[in-house]
């Protein structure tokens, strides 16, 4: 995929092109992320148990957020992409998980009510809030019962900066109004902060 794809209008190519881009180089950002997740993971598990659960996570990236489901003994861990590179990556240091190509605003194949727990880790910020809406409700279409959504809430610290102003983010307007964006889509939603000074999102659909 060539440069030009960063410029597009096209919000998806410009995230293929960064992410096929540093995916051989974000092994380095999952562990580094993987030591914040691990205190986040045990207060998902001490909310949902996961033990036993059939969990999808959308936007996995290279699966760092998808396998602290496998660490918690989920029954079937999937996890979508809309990155080959990133999957090829991914796969690599995560055989025990199911990865897929696929976009997270229409899961095509995946059937209504599937996984018990429909998860994503720093995704939904990237994308304006039609299609945060869009993503949810194919995330909410393919979940039985929970959605979370492990997310920035409080400070953002320098490096993650750079990130998102080179992907073109709306974590600004996601920190400001993601709660009650959730809350208009689902019957029960609600936030608890991590010690790392996200946030760990919870809907519940009925």
């Amino acid at each position: 995929m060539s440069i030009i794809h960063y410029f597009s209008k096209d919000a998806n190519k410009r995230a293929k092109f960064i992410f096929n881009l540093i995916a051989p180089v974000y092994g380095w950002i999952d562990r580094h992320q993987a030591e914040k997740y691990a205190h986040t993971i045990d207060m998902l598990h001490q909310e949902i148990s996961i033990k036993g659960k059939r969990v999808l996570d959308v936007g996995t990236g290279t699966g760092a957020w998808a396998d602290m489901f496998v660490g918690k003994q989920a029954e079937e861990v999937y996890a979508v992409d809309l990155s080959q590179k990133m999957l090829d990556e991914g796969q690599k240091k995560h055989p025990e998980i199911t990865f897929l190509l696929g976009d997270a605003e229409n899961l095509a194949g995946l059937a209504d009510n599937s996984f018990d727990i429909v998860t994503a880790s720093f995704v939904l910020h990237g994308v304006k809030e039609d299609r945060r809406r869009k993503i949810l409700s194919e995330m909410r279409r393919v979940s039985r019962k929970h959605v979370v959504i492990n997310d920035f809430s409080g400070r953002t610290d320098k490096g993650a900066l750079v990130l998102e102003f080179l992907e073109r983010s709306d974590f600004r307007n996601f920190k400001a109004n993601f709660c009650n964006e959730l809350k208009n889509m689902f019957p029960i939603a609600r936030k608890l902060e991590t010690v790392s000074g996200n946030g760990l999102y919870f809907a519940i659909k009925e």
